[in-house]
């Protein structure tokens, strides 16, 4: 498996897309599977159906306000926010067939999750906590905290499990779900959402990503990687499926949701 840690924090619509198009060349066999783990500028991730909410102008300026790019991801539920404080982990394999093994790969996405963090002094377990942002029983949690979530997608070809651990920032980041969720007309609980320096003080997110990368690479044989010509100008060209302008599915189709009710 290609170990993959190019970023562009300054451009987190960029780093979307670039997931996009890794996700779509392992699909067409141009490249073999792919681990991606880095820590990415600070963002907002909404999810599709987030996007079409009445309250989702409202939503991205309120993500906006708090500092976080606001930008439409591949997989997942409801908006999730990350920065630098956190690890992003993206696991994208061939598959032949695009329903299947589902739950292996989130089983296996979180068991990678609570083992890193056992690495790092953190007791944590899987499950949804009620109220959570977010909310999917693939969650893994600590002492009543959200620490990470897991998001799949599947195109014909390939699959790609995410995993985002937030290990720095949690008041941050509570405070932006705050105004977010609000937005979006969601009701949740605020004291899920935190980090996992507020369990174990003194982590960093540099701690965690060295502490995924060794877990991973107990289990997979890693092969470090670049992020290669091919991909990277493929993902500009898919940038505009992850903006907030407008919506372009998986496979490039436009479908521009409806002006939110009350937006500009």
């Amino acid at each position: 498996m290609q170990l993959i840690r190019a970023r562009h924090p300054q451009d987190p619509v960029l780093d979307a897309a670039v997931t996009h198009a890794l996700l779509r060349r392992v699909a067409a066999g141009e490249l073999g599977p792919v681990a991606r783990v880095f820590r990415p500028g600070p963002t907002m991730a909404f999810g599709r159906l987030d996007a079409l909410a009445a309250g989702f102008a409202g939503a991205r300026d309120a993500a906006a306000a708090h500092g976080y790019a606001p930008i439409v991801r591949l997989g997942g539920g409801h908006a999730a926010g990350y920065d630098e404080g956190s690890v992003l982990v993206e696991l994208i394999r061939p598959e032949p067939a695009i329903a299947e093994g589902i739950q292996e790969r989130f089983a296996g996405a979180t068991a990678l999750l609570v083992q890193a963090l056992a690495a790092l002094g953190v007791g944590a377990h899987v499950g949804e906590l009620p109220g959570e942002y977010c909310a999917g029983a693939w969650s893994v949690n600590a002492t009543g905290v959200k620490l990470a979530g897991t998001a799949q997608r599947s195109i014909r070809g390939a699959s790609l499990v995410t995993a985002m651990l937030i290990v720095e920032g949690g008041r941050r980041l509570r405070d932006a779900l705050v105004d977010v969720y609000a937005a979006l007309g969601i009701d949740w609980r605020p004291a899920t959402a935190g980090a996992a320096d507020e369990i174990r003080a003194g982590l960093r997110a540099p701690d965690a990503e060295r502490a995924v990368i060794a877990t991973l690479a107990a289990h997979e044989s890693l092969v470090a990687g670049e992020l290669d010509g091919a991909t990277l100008a493929l993902a500009r060209e898919l940038q505009g499926a992850h903006g907030v302008a407008g919506i372009t599915d998986i496979h490039g189709r436009s479908s521009r949701p409806p002006r939110p009710r009350g937006g500009p």
